[in-house]
């Protein structure tokens, strides 16, 4: 009788589906000498074990799709001596075209200073779609600000870059085309360290439109973005990570970002983020020893719906700037229950419940505000930074915002990034992977 309705529900061809892949995916060995023959014969749920050793002769993968249920992974050793791949100087480390439904974790990229990419999505690829990145280790990549650690230039969607380590590269990552015509959406960016780039820690480019409905949120969790070393002045200063406008009609334009647990730590030059379209804001620490922290502003598009709600910042400058632009009055742009520590703490907005002072007044109010990162604590002293919580029924609508910035539940009368509860463990701020 089960059987029969499972059969019924259509179920049971999804099963013998699943049995079927799962009885013939294989795991396969490999290494510098035989690993490129190896790729070829991947099919879906297939895994690549590469061996320890030096490859140089990266990984061109073309054409090579697993599925949704039976993807298809290459991996280096999780521990001891790694999977090395040295940089060539006329190619992409890793190359991706026209690929989807791959994982692709502990490899150790180094750039060698070549003006190549360590990890890329290639801009002659149709596509690719549904890429996990995780446990890279990148470096080396720092020639000038166009060698990027992670970059794709086609339309790609349901990306997963989670837990790598990029250090002094031109730019950490960027997404998409400086033109707006290779869309990165529905992509989950989370847990990378990502110091010391030339350029941008992360930039996902604008997008002037594009075919696929598919999308709704691009989440940035959990990273820590520093500029404190190696940063470039005018005219090639840029934000520690900068995120571009949705289409401005058609399918995603009701798209949005939603950014939080981040550590955005020293710019020299500008501010650590810059933001237009519709984005969330939350639940991050903000430091700024040199300049400003956050600027909401026209760049290729305007801001549209944007929410900058519970985030701790400290700037010598300007603390929180929102500019609307020509157009952008008409949209709803909303500061509430931040603690904000600058020179010039707040400007534009509709402003809620912030707490508001100058970087003098931190001391008083957070345990321990000022020295070098592995002496702060941001979080509020004992009893203050309390006030009635932000009456704004569509916070709810983003994902964790009752989350500080640890992942502890959030008392909503504290304002700023920490949310009160002790029993919590907590993380201390560093330029290293936040866990």
């Amino acid at each position: 009788g089960q059987a029969g309705v499972i059969r019924g529900n259509g179920v049971s061809t999804l099963l013998t589906f699943l049995m079927s892949v799962a009885a013939t995916a294989t795991e396969r060995t490999a290494g510098p000498e035989d690993y490129r023959a190896a790729l070829w014969t991947l099919k879906p749920g297939d895994t690549l074990r590469l061996q320890a050793g030096v490859y140089t002769e990266g990984l061109s993968i073309a054409y090579l799709n697993g599925t949704e249920t039976a993807p298809i992974v290459i991996t280096g050793p999780e521990s001891g001596d790694p999977a090395l791949f040295l940089a060539r100087p006329t190619d992409n480390t890793v190359s991706l075209v026209n690929t989807s439904y791959l994982t692709i974790r502990h490899l150790t990229l180094e750039g060698q200073g070549h003006p190549v990419d360590a990890v890329k999505a290639e801009g002659y690829s149709d596509w690719v779609h549904h890429v996990v990145l995780e446990d890279l280790i990148i470096s080396g990549h720092g020639r000038d600000q166009q060698t990027v650690g992670i970059s794709s230039k086609c339309p790609a969607w349901g990306w997963v870059v989670r837990r790598n380590t990029i250090r002094g590269g031109g730019t950490g990552m960027y997404f998409g085309n400086s033109d707006g015509t290779a869309p990165f959406f529905a992509g989950l960016i989370e847990h990378n360290l990502i110091v010391d780039s030339l350029g941008y820690n992360l930039q996902i480019k604008h997008q002037n439109g594009r075919l696929l409905q598919e999308g709704s949120t691009t989440t940035i969790r959990h990273n820590v973005f520093s500029k404190l070393h190696q940063a470039r002045p005018s005219p090639n200063a840029r934000p520690n990570v900068l995120v571009g406008h949705w289409p401005d009609e058609g399918p995603g334009s009701n798209d949005h970002y939603e950014i939080y647990g981040n550590l955005f730590y020293q710019n020299p030059y500008e501010a650590l983020f810059q933001g237009e379209g519709n984005l969330a804001l939350y639940n991050n620490l903000f430091v700024n020893d040199h300049g400003d922290a956050i600027h909401i502003q026209p760049h290729n598009g305007i801001p549209k719906t944007v929410d900058i709600f519970f985030n701790t910042v400290l700037a010598r400058d300007k603390g929180i700037v929102i500019r609307t632009g020509i157009g952008g009055a008409s949209y709803q742009q909303t500061v509430a229950g931040n603690v904000v520590f600058a020179a010039v703490p707040l400007t534009g907005g509709r402003q809620l419940q912030n707490t508001l002072g100058r970087l003098s007044d931190a001391v008083a109010l957070l345990v321990q505000p000022v020295g070098r990162i592995d002496e702060l604590d941001l979080r509020p002293r004992q009893g203050r930074l309390r006030g009635p919580p932000p009456a704004l029924s569509r916070l709810s609508r983003y994902e964790n915002w009752q989350r500080d910035f640890d992942g502890c539940h959030r008392d909503l009368t504290i304002r700023g990034a920490y949310g009160g509860d002790t029993s919590c463990p907590r993380w201390r701020p560093a330029l290293e992977a936040k866990p």
